[in-house]
């Protein structure tokens, strides 16, 4: 599953293709992939043009300009197209000059953009296509059909925003303060609190472990049980990887291909992460992968205590 700073990278390079775009056409494929409906998605997005293009966590939110019913009134009833790639998700954007890709690579060693979204396009993973002036269009494939694409208004994108994402790393409502906060008390694994987007916003599986090697805490220790310290190497080393990785375009192996078709440059920075059986590379000791909290976890048992 692409994390923050993957779908940061996509935001980025999708923004300067979409924004200021008008929505010429909508053709929903899969009905299960659309919310509230596919008619509702439809009716809501055709002539309507893509104003911003943000993100919170893994969310991406498309704000739309207003739209106009009969009597020429204007509603805010469905201004935001909130799509999220889940675990295989993938957002392709093609136009005359240019074809864009972001999301679930369906090949580990993809040499080409139809390789990783399995092959021209649209084919069978092919969920919705929103097109654009001039030929231009952007196509969301899907896999195992987790994502989705949802219209919703003001109101309720504040009211899932506000149960469903806490504070993200690099932002000042991650602030210390906040973060000791969130431990105090908590009983869980710290893994597993780190992978709750109701506490932080946008760490996946990738840079949790990351995060706990460069902190050198083990990620089956009892999030309350951290001392200060701790806590504040922690909330260090969270704002530090998810800082490089958004510098270097996220991570790219076998499940992410960047909004551009490239390979993202984090990969190479990775310490534990992906590197089962090889050695730390702070202390030599043979890096191990568990399963904790029901997720492939990569830890170093002599540094992470």
């Amino acid at each position: 599953m692409p994390e923050l700073p993957e779908v940061e990278t996509i935001r980025r390079d999708l923004a300067a293709k979409v924004v200021g775009r008008k929505i010429m056409s909508v053709h929903i494929l899969s009905p299960k992939s659309a919310a509230p409906n596919a008619v509702f998605l439809k009716k809501n997005l055709l002539g309507r043009k893509i104003i911003r293009l943000e993100r919170r966590g893994k969310l991406l939110i498309f704000a739309l300009s207003p739209s106009t019913d009969l009597l020429g009134s204007k509603s805010d009833s469905a201004d935001y197209l909130l799509i999220h790639l889940k675990m295989t998700g993938q957002l392709i954007y093609v136009d005359k000059k240019d074809s864009l890709a972001g999301g679930h690579s369906l090949s580990a060693q993809a040499k080409s953009l139809a390789e990783a979204v399995g092959g021209t396009l649209p084919n069978r993973h092919t969920r919705a296509i929103i097109g654009f002036s001039q030929g231009a269009r952007l196509f969301f494939n899907d896999l195992r059909r987790f994502g989705y694409l949802k219209l919703v208004g003001a109101a309720e994108l504040a009211k899932i925003l506000q149960n469903n994402y806490g504070p993200e790393p690099l932002t000042a409502a991650f602030s210390l303060t906040a973060f000791q906060s969130a431990l105090t008390g908590r009983k869980t694994k710290i893994k597993a609190l780190l992978l709750n987007q109701k506490i932080i916003a946008g760490l996946g599986n990738i840079y949790a472990d990351e995060t706990l090697w460069l902190a050198r805490i083990h990620p089956e220790r009892r999030a309350g049980a951290l001392s200060a310290v701790e806590a504040k190497k922690l909330w260090r080393a969270i704002n530090r990887i998810i800082g490089r990785a958004i510098e270097y375009r996220g991570t790219t192996f076998n499940n992410y291909v960047d909004a551009g078709g490239r390979q993202g440059n984090f990969f190479g920075f990775l310490k534990v992460y992906g590197r089962a059986g090889k050695r730390c590379p702070a202390c030599r000791t043979t890096i191990v992968k568990s399963k904790i909290v029901g997720r492939g976890t990569h830890y170093c048992p002599h540094c992470q205590i």
